[in-house]
């Protein structure tokens, strides 16, 4: 991208698209950025080299299209019906505006676009779909979310396809897809709680799934086979790759543990017991296939031509690692800055 002014001027753009849809003081504003910030993500997506990119920008466009339609409608309808002639307050728009932005970012039962649009992405474009693309409808869905039965079914079955999608997966896109829907699971769960919950929890999974794609780029890895490649050549960044993987299942005592803490206290202190018995369950099932990556690659042993893998500069093999460590030991590193303060 960077030898591309067109591609350089549409990530701009897609930023800018962002901030005005999160800036906003209307839902006209805001569904304005939305449509910005898709127009110009559908550039960035396609590659002539790569024909599964234009089948991903197809499903995404005609998905985004649909969600900012009905989007539209339901502010249009939400104006009609908050006028003084016509004071009547729906339930039903609140849920129709809900279950756009649920849409759009991709949460279950509103999924069914995702794994394969991630499927077909470059892994920068994928980190933009999992993290940067979800900013603005979470941040719009904060303004309208409250704790009611269609947000509580919401969460619930976001945990249980996040959990159940991602055991017969190979591609590691796919399975980040699943765990992405699990983790949307955890942030609105986190949206009904307060704005400093939900924002710790989308910055510490948007570092933490910046450095796992990060690492799997640097070695062009796409599927769980390739992992095992890795033995002979780089045994740390091998280790640190996959305690990320870990740490983004929330596994104590690494760092991806600290926002499903505060989540777990927070609904605790609600009485939400069962709803967190049931989150800890389904999130101790998406666990299961990051060991299953992790124990599979740490435990065999695979023969490999050491000409076909590619070597990283050393700079970034120090970016990742440095990221990793920071992953590992964050969680400590808080829990002792806390007591010291």
């Amino acid at each position: 991208m960077a030898n591309n002014p067109t591609k350089i001027l549409f990530f701009f753009i897609l930023i800018l698209g962002t901030l005005i849809a999160i800036s906003s003081n209307s839902w006209l504003g805001a569904w304005m950025g939305l449509e910005i910030n898709l127009l110009s993500f559908i550039p960035l997506m396609t590659n002539n080299k790569n024909l599964t990119t234009t089948e991903a920008a197809l499903k995404y466009f005609l998905v985004q299209a649909i969600a900012s339609a009905t989007l539209l409608f339901s502010i249009i309808m939400l104006l009609l019906l908050t006028t003084p002639i016509m004071f009547i307050q729906w339930p039903i728009n609140e849920v129709l505006i809900s279950s756009t932005l649920l849409l759009k970012m991709g949460a279950a039962p509103l999924h069914f676009w995702f794994p394969g649009v991630m499927e077909g992405l470059n892994w920068g474009n994928s980190l933009t779909l999992m993290t940067w693309q979800k900013i603005a409808p979470l941040m719009l869905l904060s303004y309208v979310v409250s704790l009611n039965f269609f947000i509580l079914m919401i969460i619930v079955t976001s945990m249980t396809v996040g959990a159940m999608g991602g055991l017969n997966q190979t591609s590691l896109r796919k399975i980040l897809a699943y765990s992405s829907i699990n983790h949307l699971g955890w942030l609105i769960a986190a949206l009904t709680l307060s704005n400093s919950i939900w924002l710790l929890y989308f910055l510490v999974y948007m570092f933490l799934s910046a450095t796992i794609v990060f690492s799997l780029n640097l070695f062009k890895i796409f599927h769980i086979n390739q992992i095992f490649m890795l033995k002979s050549i780089q045994p740390t960044f091998k280790f640190f790759m996959l305690i990320n993987f870990l740490s983004l299942g929330g596994l104590p005592p690494f760092l991806g543990f600290l926002p499903k803490w505060m989540v777990i206290q927070s609904l605790t202190q609600m009485n939400l017991i069962f709803l967190i018995t049931v989150m800890v369950c389904l999130t101790l099932i998406t666990l299961f296939y990051y060991l299953r990556v992790t124990f599979t690659a740490f435990m065999l042993s695979y023969a490999e031509n050491m000409w076909i893998t590619p070597s990283p500069s050393t700079l970034n093999l120090f970016i990742v690692n440095s990221c990793s460590v920071v992953s590992m030991s964050g969680l400590i590193l808080i829990t002792i800055l806390m007591q010291l303060l």
